[in-house]
């Protein structure tokens, strides 16, 4: 299963240096069963973007936990055979068994240097915008309307040392 995890830069840099990842609390996002279904429509790959965005916005929350943060959203898309479904906590929601190898990864996905004013500033009022506050939604708006670049796996050294 295609499994999207949220994470940080300075997570990048432990995948790097480890040769894996652990997913924090073991949570990651995929296309699931209660996703499609709460879906009226959609292709499986409108859908795993779906999962990708949930992921993204979760990332906005492990930057905001860091007390040194990089201020870019990181997804890494993973091939991961053991899951558990957790509809109870969201739609898009997985934990998975163990660590990530760097092995299993398919594809990074990282902002950009221009969307960093805009992921600093929605990371610092997503538990608004979680609470239904326009002006926290507005602003975590403008983070998400920049799109994530992707890279291989293999290109990992070579965007860490660019950032």
């Amino acid at each position: 299963m295609r499994v999207y995890l949220p994470g940080t830069i300075a997570m990048l840099r432990e995948l790097e240096t480890a040769g894996e990842l652990r997913a924090r609390s073991g949570t990651g996002f995929a296309l699931t069963p209660a996703l499609r279904e709460s879906y009226a429509s959609g292709s499986d790959e409108e859908l795993e973007y779906a999962a990708l965005l949930d992921a993204a916005r979760a990332s906005l929350r492990l930057i905001a936990a860091e007390e040194k943060p990089e201020p870019r959203r990181v997804v890494i898309s993973a091939d991961i055979d053991e899951v558990t479904l957790r509809p109870d906590l969201d739609a898009a929601v997985v934990r998975l068994a163990g660590p990530v190898k760097i092995a299993d990864v398919a594809a990074i996905h990282v902002d950009a240097a221009e969307a960093a004013e805009s992921v600093q500033a929605a990371a610092a009022v997503i538990d608004q915008a979680d609470l239904g506050d326009p002006d926290a939604e507005f602003t975590l708006g403008d983070a998400e309307d920049h799109e994530l670049a992707w890279y291989a796996p293999q290109e990992l050294p070579f965007l860490l040392e660019l950032l």
